[in-house]
């Protein structure tokens, strides 16, 4: 009987955090608009501004937690491509809260070839929509945005599969490249 309650319980908590979860979601940004700003640290330190980034295409991909199951996948697909997207001319930032000393070890540790930033007040997140803020846990959720040279976002990807996302992000990034000429 107790093991019964405990697991009610159980899937009455994780219904709650999942309901909470979505309540205390920002809108992101609608396609078409201009991408939120950001001004953040990456994994050596360095600071990085949207701006950075006018003139070429940008993946920005929001993730959890690094050295997670999920994470290190979506990561590790990114640094594996890395070469697929330097040809078409765009880049790679990551975006996690985890402070710029995990994003350094995470870094080193899977030899990620691109930025990796820290948004450890979790701001940039909430300006993407994206932040999932608990009081005692604070992360980003996992979802992506193709900001196009002009600093407009031309895609958001809510619902992403750490397994696959690499690939289609490369795909959708050709088809609107095409399509801008």
């Amino acid at each position: 009987m107790k093991k019964l309650i405990f697991t009610l319980a159980l899937i009455a908590l994780i219904a709650l955090i999942s309901i909470a979860a979505t309540l205390n979601a920002d809108d992101a940004p609608a396609v078409g608009s201009t991408a939120p700003a950001f001004n953040l640290q990456d994994q050596n330190g360095d600071w990085h501004k949207l701006e950075d980034f006018r003139g070429t295409w940008l993946a920005v991909y929001f993730y959890p937690k690094n050295d997670t199951p999920g994470c290190t996948t979506e990561a590790c697909n990114f640094r594996d491509n890395i070469y697929a997207f330097k040809a078409i001319g765009a880049s790679v930032v990551g975006i996690s809260v985890d402070d710029v000393d995990s994003h350094k070890e995470f870094s080193d540790k899977y030899k990620l070839p691109f930025t990796i930033l820290a948004d450890e007040n979790g701001e940039t997140a909430r300006s993407y929509g994206v932040l999932r803020d608990w009081k005692l846990v604070k992360i980003a959720s996992r979802q992506s945005f193709l900001v196009n040279p002009e600093g407009v976002i031309a895609k958001h990807y809510e619902d992403v599969d750490p397994d696959t996302h690499t690939m289609q992000v490369l795909a959708d990034l050709e088809k609107l490249m095409d399509a801008t000429g």
